[in-house]
């Protein structure tokens, strides 16, 4: 049987002056008699002549060499293999054999020179909810007043920090949690293995979640105020930490000025037709705004209007240039339900607003990172380099929840195998350039869905295997605060509880795993930067290998009870000796044995 071997880094992909080198192994019977390397100059599909090596890389292989001119076209080099008999052709991609030539988008893709910010792929992330991480010891009085809510009809509750959740009052309820209080606990995080921090939203808003803007150009008091998120900045630039903010540029807050629902102010657009504002927003015939999905107090922002663009990012101090100049200096945003974004109450235009924004962001700061939260799709963001990533819901978090919890997004049941996860996973991931793959934002869970322990219910001893792929994906990983010390809660608002720093409500062998993991992930190349390939996916079993030069890592990932898998000959994983890492297991000859529900991580060189 033909077997071939490509991933799209070395050995397979090098660099040689001004040539892109592609390496394409096979191994098997009746190999071909030609092959060529499809490319791309500016779009336009180009074929070249690939050369068959005189010598095998290893003993069986056979090696097919090429070079692409990289001193013409553009930086993303797309690329599929053509194998050719004397009466038939096959086609070879990431996804395997075809025979019928692939789409331009299901090919091989990299990107030279590579545009995007190279300091994130080395990254551990931690999802910070303000209000619920951490009370600071410094918090003054001022910063726990309370105040009219008006989207809630009542007084906002203030809690002490061990007080139980409710379901009532979700958006009113507020613990005191700040922006000092994280500065004091980057000790901790950098224990942690952390090394850059994503914060939910900081503006002033009258929520605790504050997706309701109500000054995109300070600080919410109750985290302290502008001065608290310079002295966060300060800190975590010490502690050699990165720091994302959160931008909603979808809507505003009907509290914000430029809108003003409650008569605060003078001349917001609600109430005031000649509002310099009126243009910011879009207003039905019976003068009603419209809102995001119904919610009232968060009237839609209308980009129709070049006065809103200019604020938002096209300005030389917009919002989204200004917060990362000196002396804020911050490294990026992410960007809130970003697909939604555009004008006359809807999406139209919006690719054009979301590159305009990333434009904006890259021309403040050249190696901003700038993701979307997207449930869906996020493909047509990522392909047009709108965005240099993307929440990665679709590509790894529902994948896993299948496979591992047994649910979707919408908490339907949701029964799939490995091969099933695996071709999921693969599909989404294969119309991605390489180094796109390497930036995408994967989590377990966030600040809007369920916590991933309390999805798994009574298979929660699978929780482990979650966080163990989490790590070894392609892709960066992110904690969602409390994760790691075995926090729960079904979704919104539970899945917002303060963090437990009494000991002995943490679960320390879950927090291990954590830091345990965090290191691995630091000291290897190929968990960082490899190519991965799925080498076994059957019934409760996953085993995939990363791929970096000579170093290769191979995790198995069983949902099931204890068994023996028997992995294909391949010559990626021709090494003599493995050591295991991380987990339970044993590979002897080919063989793994692995215990029940476990994950289990090899390093080999």
């Amino acid at each position: 049987m033909l077997n071939a071997w490509h991933l799209p880094v070395a050995p397979f992909v090098k660099q040689n002056k001004d040539h892109l080198v592609i390496t394409l192994w096979l191994t098997g019977e009746n190999q071909p008699e030609r092959v060529m390397l499809r490319a791309e100059v500016d779009n336009e599909e180009t074929t070249l002549k690939m050369h068959k090596q005189r010598t095998q890389p290893q003993p069986g292989v056979t090696a097919w060499r090429a070079s692409i001119d990289l001193s013409q076209g553009q930086a993303r080099r797309r690329y599929s293999f053509k194998l050719l008999w004397n009466n038939r052709q096959l086609w070879f991609t990431p996804q395997g054999f075809s025979r019928f030539p692939p789409a331009r988008l299901e090919q091989f893709a990299v990107d030279y020179p590579d545009h995007g910010p190279q300091w994130v792929n080395d990254q551990v992330f931690y999802q910070i909810f303000p209000d619920r991480f951490a009370r600071s010891q410094q918090r003054t009085v001022d910063q726990d007043q309370v105040y009219y809510h008006h989207a809630a009809g009542h007084d906002i509750i203030r809690k002490t920090w061990d007080e139980p959740l409710t379901a009532q009052a979700g958006g009113s309820t507020f613990y005191g949690g700040d922006l000092d209080g994280i500065s004091e606990k980057l000790p901790y995080l950098k224990k942690l293995g952390v090394t850059a921090l994503y914060l939910n939203p900081v503006f002033k808003a009258p929520s605790v979640h504050k997706y309701d803007t109500e000054d995109y150009r300070h600080v919410d008091e109750q985290f302290g105020g502008d001065e608290a998120l310079l002295r966060l900045r300060e800190n975590t630039r010490r502690e050699g930490m990165r720091l994302i903010l959160d931008g909603v540029f979808n809507h505003s807050g009907d509290s914000h000025a430029w809108f003003d629902r409650h008569n605060r102010a003078t001349g917001g657009a609600c109430h005031n037709p000649e509002s310099a504002q009126r243009d910011w927003y879009s207003f039905n015939e019976e003068g009603r705004a419209l809102d995001w999905l119904g919610y009232p107090s968060l009237p839609k922002l209308d980009f129709q209007s070049p006065t809103l663009v200019e604020e938002i990012y096209g300005g030389e101090d917009s919002i989204v240039r200004h917060w990362l100049k000196a002396p804020w200096n911050m490294d990026g945003w992410r960007l809130d339900v970003v697909h939604m974004l555009g004008e006359a109450g809807g999406a139209r235009n919006n690719l054009q607003h979301v590159t305009g924004i990333t434009q904006a962001a890259k021309a403040a700061n050249p190696d901003a990172f700038v993701f979307g939260e997207h449930f869906g799709d996020a493909r047509q963001w990522l392909q047009a380099d709108a965005e240099d990533a993307s929440m990665n819901y679709r590509g790894f978090t529902f994948p896993i929840w299948g496979f591992l919890a047994n649910t979707d997004i919408s908490y339907d049941p949701q029964h799939i195998d490995a091969e099933t996860c695996m071709a999921w996973m693969d599909n989404y991931r294969a119309s991605l350039s390489h180094q796109q793959q390497l930036r995408m934002f994967n989590q377990l869970d966030s600040h809007d869905t369920a916590r991933f322990k309390s999805l798994l219910g009574k298979d929660v001893a699978r929780l482990p295997l979650a966080v163990t792929w989490l790590f070894t994906w392609p892709g960066v990983p992110c904690i969602y605060y409390g994760d790691e010390v075995g926090l729960d809660g079904n979704n919104d608002p539970f899945c917002r509880k303060t963090f437990p720093w009494e000991s002995d409500r943490q679960d320390k062998n879950l927090l291990a795993l954590y830091q345990r993991l965090a290191k691995l992930r630091k000291h290897s190349q190929a968990l960082r930067y490899g190519g991965c390939q799925v080498v076994y996916a059957h019934d409760n079993v996953v085993v995939f290998a990363r791929v970096f030069n000579q170093q290769r890592v191979l995790v198995a990932i069983n949902r099931g009870e204890a068994c023996e898998v028997v992995l294909d000959d391949s010559p990626l994983l021709n090494l003599q000796t493995w050591q295991l890492k991380e987990g339970k297991g044993d590979i002897e000859e080919g063989v793994l044995s692995l215990p029940a529900i476990s994950a289990s991580i090899w390093f080999g060189n």
